[in-house]
Formats: C-alpha cells, sequence, structure tokens
C-alpha cells in the first residue's frame, strides 16, 4: 500500500513501513538476530564505515528492522523527520540531553519535570561541568529571563509530572531559535495523539514509550523524535557509545501497541474527565489537577496546544494526614499501587509535591485511569474517599 498525507493517523499506524507482507503474514515478524550477513565482504566494510540507520543493516545496537519500524511510525505520529528508539523512557532523556550540552554549558529545565530528569542534572552533569537552573515553567518570560550566554538546552515537560503544569512552547521554542538554543519536551502525556510539540517548534521531542505507546505494561522503551541531522548525531555519539537501543522483541511489542494507541487514548480520556469532574465537588478534595477540567487554570493554553485531554491527573486532598492518604489508597480495589502509567489497569500515588510557589510540602495524590468501566472506578473511590475527611 502508498500511503500518503492525504490518510488519517491511524492509517498510518497500522499500515506505515508493512508494505511487504513477508510469507504473507499480516503481522511483520520479529528480527530476533544480533548481526547480519554479507556476501561480500567489501558491502560489509562499507556499512561499517557508515554506520548507517536501515539498510543495508549490520548490528542490531545501531538499527534492526523490527525497531526501524516502531521507529518510523513514531517519526510520523509526531511528524518529525526520524526517530531513535531506546531502552527506557530515561535512557532516551539521557542520550537527547548529551547531545546537548558539553562542559561549560547552561541547561534550563521544568522544577516539577521528572524527579530522575532532574536528578541527572543535579547529580550526573555537574560531573562533566554543565550547570543548570530550575523554573516554574507557566510563565514564558520567566523561562527566557533564566538563559545565559552559554545556555544549549531549555528542557520542558507539558504537562509537567504530579502537578500537571503547562509551558508555552511556541513562545519559548520560537526566542530560543533566534538564540541557537535547542529546545527538548517530554511528551510522554501527549504521546503523539494529543499535541505534537515539533509543530509547535520544539527541536527534540522525547517519550517513555513504556506507558501509552506500548499500552500494555509488557515492555520499557523510551523514543527520541527529531530532525534527521540531530537523530544522526545521536545515533552515532549517543546510541553508539551508550548502548541503550531498543529490543527487537520490545519494539515488536511497541508496533502491537502503536495500532490501537489512538483508539485507546479516547477511553483514558473519557474515563479521566468523568472521575475527575466528580472529585472536584467531593468536600475531601481541594483541588483537582487536570487539564480536561474546565476550571484547570491554564485552560486557554491546554485549548491553544492540545486536542484532548489524557487519563492522568492528581489532586491534592483537603487533610494532609499521611496516614488518610495511605488509607485512601490501600482501600481503593480496583486502582492498583504502583509507579508508572499508561497501560489498561488504573493506578493511585501518593507524592509529596514542593513546587517553589509551596509554603510547604503537599500530598498529591496521582490517579491513572485505566480502561475499566469508568462506573467501576468512581464506586471504587466513593468507598475509600471517607477515609480522607
Amino acid at each position: 500500500m502508498h500511503l500518503n498525507d492525504e490518510l488519517g493517523l491511524n492509517t498510518h499506524l497500522a499500515h506505515l513501513g508493512e508494505d511487504e507482507k513477508i510469507k504473507g503474514a499480516v503481522v511483520p515478524p520479529i528480527f530476533q538476530n544480533s548481526l547480519f550477513l554479507f556476501d561480500q565482504t567489501e558491502d560489509l566494510l562499507d556499512c561499517i564505515g557508515r554506520m548507517n540507520k536501515g539498510l543495508p543493516y549490520h548490528y542490531s545496537r545501531i538499527c534492526n528492522p523490527t525497531v526501524e519500524l516502531a521507529q518510523k511510525k513514531i517519526a510520523q505520529l509526531e511528524g518529525t523527520d526520524d526517530c531513535l528508539l531506546t531502552g527506557s523512557g530515561m535512557a532516551a532523556i539521557t542520550v537527547a540531553v548529551m547531545s546537548c550540552v558539553k562542559a561549560g554549558a547552561h541547561v534550563i529545565a521544568v522544577e516539577t519535570a521528572y524527579k530522575p530528569l532532574r536528578t541527572f542534572l543535579s547529580d550526573v552533569l555537574p560531573r562533566f561541568g554543565v550547570t543548570h537552573t530550575l523554573v516554574d515553567g507557566r510563565c514564558p518570560e520567566e523561562v527566557l529571563d533564566a538563559i545565559r550566554p552559554e545556555t544549549t538546552l531549555i528542557y520542558l515537560e507539558t504537562p509537567s509530572s504530579a502537578m500537571f503544569r503547562l509551558q508555552d512552547l511556541e513562545t519559548i521554542s520560537k526566542v530560543a531559535r533566534e538564540k541557537g538554543i535547542t529546545t527538548m519536551i517530554d511528551s510522554t502525556y501527549a504521546s503523539g495523539v494529543l499535541m505534537n510539540p515539533h509543530r509547535l517548534g520544539v527541536d527534540i521531542v522525547v517519550h517513555s514509550a513504556t506507558k501509552y505507546m506500548g499500552g500494555h505494561s509488557d515492555l520499557t522503551a523510551g523514543a527520541i523524535c527529531a530532525s534527521q541531522e540531530r537523530i544522526d548525531h545521536m545515533l552515532l555519539d549517543g546510541i553508539q557509545h551508550f548502548g541503550s537501543t531498543l529490543h527487537p522483541f520490545s519494539a515488536f511489542l511497541l508496533t502491537r501497541g502503536l495500532r490501537t494507541l489512538t483508539l485507546r487514548m479516547k477511553r483514558h480520556q473519557e474515563t479521566a474527565n468523568t472521575i475527575a469532574a466528580w472529585l472536584e465537588d467531593r468536600p475531601e478534595v481541594e483541588v483537582v489537577h487536570h487539564l480536561g477540567l474546565p476550571s484547570f487554570a491554564q485552560r486557554d493554553l491546554f485549548r491553544r496546544q492540545f486536542n484532548g485531554a489524557g487519563g492522568l491527573f492528581s489532586f491534592e486532598p483537603k487533610s494532609q494526614d499521611r496516614e488518610k492518604v495511605v488509607a485512601f489508597c490501600d482501600a481503593l480495589k480496583l486502582f492498583g499501587r504502583g509507579v508508572s502509567w499508561g497501560g489498561f489497569e488504573s493506578l493511585v500515588i501518593p507524592l509529596a509535591v514542593a513546587p517553589s510557589d509551596y509554603a510547604e510540602p503537599r500530598w498529591c495524590i496521582r490517579l491513572y485511569c485505566g480502561i475499566e468501566e469508568p462506573q467501576d472506578l468512581l464506586r471504587d473511590l466513593e468507598a475509600a474517599i471517607p477515609l480522607l475527611a
């Protein structure tokens, strides 16, 4: 099948890169091999010299047909030239960040971004002479005012972890590009369906493909989406040296997840909107942080940048008693207690948050809405929430 830009997203996710039906199989096979053989030695030497991504393949640490298929679909999803897949979302973050810094560089990052990223900035990069500044991020002027002559990277996360705060991607990216500063975003929440940061001017888009893209809680993967020039650089200077490429079997599972991505996202969104609205009316709840609510503080920016909300949100209970928060989480039957999100199952986790605009740390309960029946999840919450009173 010849694909063109007139076809819809779901059609591309189902068919892109699958013109050849090997032995008629509707599902492409897993190329579970570490290396590829050549008929002629000169062809092998030429391929090693070029270290190319794609045909001809020579070593699965560099490229593999099963991995490349998933990469093509995700690049199409995000509207970028290319994509690199890594063994985890954090691997994608570190490979991408390292491609943008050197000794003496300065990074600006959102203070409520993914905690391991903030730890990487504070504990690892200083060993190599890289400094950083954390900003609230909701005001673009604050982000831009933090720019120094040595700033090489602005790291964004929209919405940010736990607090679900947004940044104005177009405004920040425009100024950054004028100053020759790279912009990067963790867009796991949007997953290429709810928003496309690259089309808003962001240079590098990273994902924890473990979550929505995989969708079944049975793989870990990361994705880096960017221009061909940046991807080629990260392949040779990052993947080649760090060895963090994705395993073929995980790529096979990831392609399976991508086929149903948009369908699952609709269900997650509908359920989360229903539950968030119910929680907002509960006397035990102080505030709900969910992009899909009309009361969301950055509603106008959300409407400009997103075409929908996801299944992940958080709320702050009025009672900040740790024992009550833990008892509430333990009382839930259908929400599993665990990290991560994006799979079929609903999840809950209590988080202690302490952004700079809070006088003191507060308990925030993060909920992820899976594909269970919304009314069943509501009944589960209704039975447990009196424990927060």
